[in-house]
């Protein structure tokens, strides 16, 4: 089973669509990296160590609109992983009924089930295979 550990946003792409990385580890409880202990976040978390992914999921869209716990001037990765925030949540200015929230530890089928009640759904990197194996990978160079 992978779990949610991490969500990285990569911006907006020269089309305007918000890109961000779900972020899934087979483990959740010995998920840890240095850079997780600022408190306040304020841009300073970084992804997990490489080694601990299993999958990494893109959602490219242009309606939806995360806030992330590593951009918070208030909580930090520690108050995520303590289910005091959620790792991500969609911005209040979503029209589209229910805001999507992300908490750390979800299920990889939980993520993708409230994906999914709002027409999108995840593509997954080619690096991480489907068992979870990871292949190659040019950043490990």
């Amino acid at each position: 089973m992978s779990y949610l550990i991490y969500v990285n946003g990569l911006g907006p792409n020269y089309k305007g669509d918000n890109i961000y990385e779900f972020i899934f580890s087979d483990v959740k409880d010995d998920v840890w990296d240095e850079s997780w202990e600022s408190k306040p976040s304020n841009g300073n978390p970084l992804p997990p160590d490489i080694e601990l992914i299993r999958k990494v999921g893109v959602l490219k869209n242009d309606e939806v609109k995360l806030s992330l716990i590593q951009d918070s001037d208030f909580f930090s990765m520690i108050d995520a992983i303590d289910d005091i925030v959620a790792l991500a949540w969609e911005q209040e200015e979503s029209e589209q009924g229910k805001r999507l929230v992300f908490r750390f530890g979800s299920t990889e089928q939980e993520i993708k089930d409230k994906l999914y009640e709002k027409d999108i759904i995840l593509e997954y990197y080619k690096e991480f295979e489907e068992n979870g194996n990871r292949k190659t990978n040019p950043r490990n160079h």
